[in-house]
């Protein structure tokens, strides 16, 4: 609310981040966090078998190349997603945990340095100078594991903030009730994960099949070694979230439409997790696999991973930070002014003010941008006229029957924030809804249409933009 506001009707900003976000996330936990560590594993088994250095040289420049191109371009979009989606958000993030992401930064740099160094010294440090690049690798594997260390505490906090809704310091925000469950999960998995992607890079890469059949068995040991921690940190994140939040997990999972899906998919998952355990035992007991079974665990791994982002990104629903902004990116507190005199009393960035029987279709507008497309679009993905369609199909709209609904939908769906606005930005709100039944539009952000203040009312214009219209 207190900024322009960007949105893509078509994709949606809530699939905006989540495929830049998953994408990342993917990249960094097995090519990265777990893979360094693999990578460096590798190598010191090469002290013994020179052979070994051949296949880890080529795993790591396989993963160096990913992690510095399509990971850091992810890992930047990101940043720049979540600030046009829900500046508000990341804004609040920031005065939180500015110094852990500073920290953060600097440990990234220190990362990319490293890797960089890891790679072009692997046949320059020989000899006795072997052991100390293998070091160097751990040495690598750790720093990325600590880029891991602090970015889950912010992921965590986003889903229950604890103790800082009452210190506001960093440190209680730091370690909130999730962080070390969900660090716990998140360390094997990226671990798993790398095997998974090994696997991937084993298959393509040439060389000799003794090497190549030590490898499969040995990344096999590594997945099936690993394997019992990611289901014992399973077990203790699931035991730490809220049960207001385990109640979301189903339209998390298979989403409202499927929802009667949801034990055959949580079957599916279990049975994948289990393919994969196989695959590994198969690949240690048989020293050999075909490459279509090669390339499953890490395709299996990434559909994990997807739907454990999603999951966690739905569940903390209808906060984007729990218990103090909402996913509509306005804050709970701010709520009883809000709800008393008006969002658009206090919007700095809307050309309305005041509701009128002329302008309550384009108030209505202005209002769903405010209130509605953090998460929803008008005929793209997550449409609000597809959700209406569905609740009374054929049948003509009307407004109040909507602006009713409105006022308690939050009840009905408990992963929807309650609407912000009065009584009569409400009926704003239903009006306009209706008329997108006879009438649906393209609605764009911001970055589409400019931006538009009531000229009336100067107090309400950010100074900033005052002085550039001056």
């Amino acid at each position: 609310m207190d900024f322009p506001l960007f949105h893509l009707d078509f994709l949606g900003n809530r699939l905006l981040i989540a495929l830049i976000a998953t994408l990342h996330v993917v990249i960094s936990h097995s090519l990265a966090v777990g893979g360094m560590a693999l990578v460096a594993m590798m190598e010191r088994k090469g002290l013994r078998d020179s052979s070994w250095d051949q296949i880890a040289k080529k795993t790591l420049f396989v993963f160096f190349v990913v992690t510095t191109t399509v990971g850091a371009m992810t890992g930047v979009g990101i940043w720049f997603s979540a600030s046009l989606v829900n500046p508000t958000a990341i804004a609040s993030l920031i005065r939180v945990f500015f110094w852990a992401w500073f920290v953060e930064w600097l440990v990234f740099v220190t990362e990319v340095v490293m890797i960089l160094y890891y790679y072009l010294t692997w046949d320059k440090w020989t000899g006795d100078r072997k052991r100390a690049h293998v070091q160097l690798g751990f040495n690598l594997a750790l720093f990325s594991w600590i880029t891991m260390v602090i970015i889950v505490a912010i992921l965590a906090f986003m889903m229950d903030p604890g103790s800082w809704h009452q210190s506001k310091n960093l440190l209680s925000g730091f370690l909130n009730p999730i962080y070390l469950p969900q660090l716990a999960f998140r360390t094997p998995l990226a671990m798993v994960m790398a095997g998974g992607a090994a696997y991937w890079v084993l298959c393509f890469v040439k060389v000799d099949d003794e090497l190549r059949s030590k490898a499969t068995a040995f990344i096999g040991k590594w997945i099936l070694g690993w394997l019992p921690f990611l289901l014992l940190g399973s077990w203790i994140y699931y035991q730490v979230i809220p049960e207001a939040m385990k109640a979301h997990m189903g339209v998390a999972i298979t989403t409202q439409e499927y929802i009667s899906w949801y034990k055959s998919t949580l079957y599916t998952i279990f049975g994948a997790v289990g393919s994969v355990a196989v695959i590994a035992l198969s690949a240690i007991t048989f020293k050999k696999l075909p490459k279509l079974v090669m390339i499953l665990p890490f395709i299996f791994l990434i559909g994990l991973m997807g739907m454990f982002e999603r999951s966690r990104e739905f569940i903390r629903k209808p906060f984007a930070i729990g218990g103090y902004l909402y996913a509509n990116g306005i804050r709970k507190d701010d709520y009883p002014l809000l709800q008393k005199e008006g969002i658009l009393a206090h919007a700095p960035y809307v050309s309305i003010r005041e509701i009128t029987p002329e302008n309550t279709i384009t108030a209505g507008r202005e209002l769903f941008t405010l209130t509605c497309t953090r998460c929803h679009t008008v005929t793209g993905v997550n449409s609000v006229t597809d959700r209406f369609k569905v609740m009374y199909g054929a049948e003509k709209w009307e407004p109040q029957k909507i602006s009713d609904y409105i006022a308690v939908m939050h009840q009905a769906r408990t992963f929807m924030p309650p609407f912000p606005g009065n009584e009569k930005e409400r009926f704003a709100l239903a009006t306009y809804i209706t008329s997108l039944q006879n009438n649906p539009e393209k609605l764009e952000g911001v970055q589409s249409h400019g931006l538009e203040f009531n000229a009336k009312d100067e107090s309400k214009v950010p100074a900033s933009v005052q002085e550039v219209n001056q």
